[in-house]
């Protein structure tokens, strides 16, 4: 098996865009037969690293899909998290799948082999029969991401982070990964929360946002008891700008006529 980790295949070489993108595996995740609770999880997690996302996408179980996903966002941002698809039934084809859009060669990865036969053989959870051993399958030059949940291992193979979509064995294997990421300035955030609809405060916030365009603002409507409101949360990297700004926004707030309400809404 080849050292080291091999370069992304980049459709699109000269785009890069910094931060992160999150790919999701799955047909029963497109069918709503399974609730993808992957992608909130993973953003929060990054966010908490200074590396945002800025793509998420959900492909079936086709491989033609997944690698052409793969070779866009891999080309595009400096890390993608993939969830799903690296179990033992045919139907997981993301190792193969990422094998292809790597232009590498897949076999079974010697250590993943063993320490899987091992965790069979000393468990009795059942025989490391063939499906069992397709676990252990991992694409030329990657390196295993491991978790404490159980022995069946991820993968990274260039910048392209390859996990399980069981909940808890991703969140195992993201431990795995902080090491081998380059944090970021993480970004603090300030919310407020008004009961005036978003059309009563659109154009005072966008005129907040022109005087601090150095800080993202959104608004996200809500209802609480019949009642129709908006929070408003602005981000930032700086503490003294993300400050003024939050004054902003509750200045805005009151001359629409509105009470800002520090946080959700209640």
């Amino acid at each position: 098996m080849a050292n080291g980790l091999v370069q992304p295949v980049s459709e699109t070489p000269n785009l890069r865009l910094r931060g992160a993108a999150i790919l999701v595996i799955g047909d029963e995740i497109l069918s709503g037969r399974t609730q993808d609770t992957n992608t909130g999880y993973i953003a929060r997690w990054l966010g908490q690293l200074g590396i945002p996302v800025r793509e998420a996408r959900t492909v079936s179980d086709i491989e033609a899909e997944i690698v052409a996903a793969v070779r866009a966002l891999s080309a595009r941002y400096d890390y993608v998290f993939t969830t799903g698809g690296i179990g033992p039934t045919h139907d997981d084809i993301t190792a193969d799948s990422m094998a292809r859009a790597f232009e590498t060669g897949i076999d079974y990865h010697p250590t993943a082999f063993a320490e899987l036969a091992a965790r069979y053989t000393a468990s009795q959870i059942g025989r490391f029969n063939e499906a069992r051993q397709r676990m252990a399958r991992v694409p030329f030059g990657a390196a295993l991401v491991r978790n404490k949940m159980s022995v069946a291992p991820g993968f990274q193979i260039g910048n392209v982070f390859v996990m399980a979509g069981i909940p808890a064995v991703m969140q195992a294997m993201l431990e795995d990964i902080r090491p081998r990421l380059v944090a970021g300035t993480k970004l603090t955030s300030r919310t407020f929360s008004v009961y005036l609809g978003e059309g009563r405060i659109a154009k005072g916030l966008a005129s907040v946002q022109k005087q601090f365009p150095d800080v993202p603002l959104g608004s996200y409507p809500f209802m609480r008891e019949g009642k129709y409101g908006t929070s408003l949360v602005a981000r930032g990297k700086d503490d003294e700008r993300l400050a003024a700004a939050s004054e902003a926004l509750k200045l805005m707030i009151l001359e629409a006529g509105g009470e800002p309400i520090e946080g959700d809404p209640v």
